[in-house]
């Protein structure tokens, strides 16, 4: 967790290269580092270390994320689109978590899920100028 802070370096650095503004820049990065903090915590384990490789490009119009990690089997994609079933529960009452994946989910269209000999590799696309759905 300690390289997380790097993450958002990396996508603002992307994004001046890009010319992405400041808006979309904010939304990836919430999605870079949602995604992170996940491979880390669940994937590996608060206390273990693994390799998290990122991988972004721009077409014009869209972003491309490509996340790759070595820690055990996960598709993620159906978490990605999945409510929490106490969300409609006053906040005392709900439990912790499922919200970073609901407002990741909202924020990309999941593209494809491999896990390729020992990786898991998930390719996202995230929509520029576009409203959480």
């Amino acid at each position: 967790m300690e390289v997380l802070p790097s993450t958002a370096a990396f996508v603002a650095a992307f994004c001046g290269r890009n010319g992405i503004g400041t808006t979309d820049m904010l939304r990836l990065t919430l999605v870079v580092e949602e995604l992170f903090t996940n491979i880390v915590t669940h994937g590996y384990g608060e206390e273990g270390a693994g390799m998290v490789r990122l991988r972004l490009a721009f077409d014009g119009r869209d972003v491309t994320l490509v996340c790759r990690d070595e820690a055990p089997p996960y598709d993620p994609r159906p978490a990605l689109r999945r409510l929490p079933a106490d969300l409609d529960e006053p906040v005392e009452k709900r439990g912790v978590g499922g919200l970073g994946n609901l407002l990741v989910g909202r924020l990309v269209d999941v593209s494809d899920y491999v896990r390729t000999g020992s990786a898991n590799v998930l390719t996202l696309r995230f929509r520029r100028d576009a409203s959480p759905r």
